[in-house]
């Protein structure tokens, strides 16, 4: 992982953001790309959305909306200074053009979060965005709609308040699915550096697939020894944050809607729990 994408405004959730990124640039050896979103000055035009808790406020009119009653100028000018605090705090060179050592990056740019994470996304190797809180968090939902849905690319989404540590630890949630398969895939930077990985299945192993085993010898040609818990799959959410906790681990690894979205949306799912009701930091892929 060469570049993490941080999407930054002036609040204390996105200064965990930066904080956790800039900490896992420094092991990484990553340069940290922050950006702050701006509406455009255009009328809007808005456009059809699905019905879904990820979905809120996906068009450029709600997007303008939540910024009638801000100075945007003021806005930009605390972001900024928020982002080259914490890149002077981890020892980040503030950068106007990339190069292959490690910096900083500051941009700018005009539109809303699903149009420019849906570009500067997929060129970034990460993405870390904030957790919303509770019911509120309108912002946040944005961006983290626009990170999981738009991207391709894994996103690491935070809890509102720090963590001690993040991918030391890591859990995988192993359902034998082609989007489990590409997140392991892409966090296998984070993987090899972890200090301990344990995989979790929840009930028979009975999808077309690789199973839990098979995960596991794969990720010995990296030398990464993983250790596996089973569980019944009663109530895989529920399972799965209880071997988390139980093994001590700091980030759970899965892929993101690994069955039909709307199914998901209507009946509830690990993806779901996970983004909404658990308070730790997960990385997801939805490609």
């Amino acid at each position: 992982m060469r570049v993490i994408f941080v999407p930054v405004a002036d609040r204390p959730e996105c200064a965990v953001a930066l904080t956790t990124a800039f900490v896992l640039g420094q092991t990484l050896g990553a340069s940290i790309t922050g950006c702050h979103i701006r509406p455009s000055s255009a009328a809007p035009v808005a456009m059809p959305s699905m019905t879904g808790l990820l979905d809120i406020g996906n068009d450029e009119a709600e997007w303008q909306a939540t910024w009638k009653s801000r100075n945007a100028r003021k806005a930009e000018s605390a972001a900024r200074g928020l982002f080259a605090k914490v890149a002077d705090v981890h020892g980040y060179e503030l950068l106007r053009n990339p190069r292959v050592k490690p910096g900083a990056i500051w941009m700018e740019k005009t539109g809303s979060p699903q149009k420019v994470i849906g570009i500067m996304g997929p060129v970034a190797d990460l993405l870390v965005v904030s957790r919303p809180s509770g019911t509120g968090g309108t912002l946040a939902r944005q961006f983290l709609s626009a990170s999981l849905l738009r991207s391709s690319r894994p996103v690491l989404v935070l809890p509102q308040t720090k963590k001690r540590t993040v991918g030391k630890r890591i859990c995988i949630a192993w359902n034998q699915s082609v989007e489990a398969a590409r997140a392991v895939a892409a966090a296998m930077p984070l993987l090899a550096q972890a200090e301990g990985v344990t995989i979790v299945s929840c009930g028979p192993e009975t999808r077309v697939g690789p199973k839990s085993r098979q995960l596991a010898a794969y990720l010995k040609y990296w030398g990464i020894k993983a250790t596996h818990i089973a569980t019944k799959g009663r109530d895989k959410p529920k399972e799965i944050l209880s071997a988390f906790n139980s093994t001590k681990s700091d980030l759970l690894l899965m892929g993101a809607y690994s069955r039909n979205r709307m199914s998901q949306l209507v009946f509830g799912g690990v993806t779901e729990f996970m983004l909404n009701k658990a308070s730790i930091p997960v990385l997801m892929l939805h490609t």
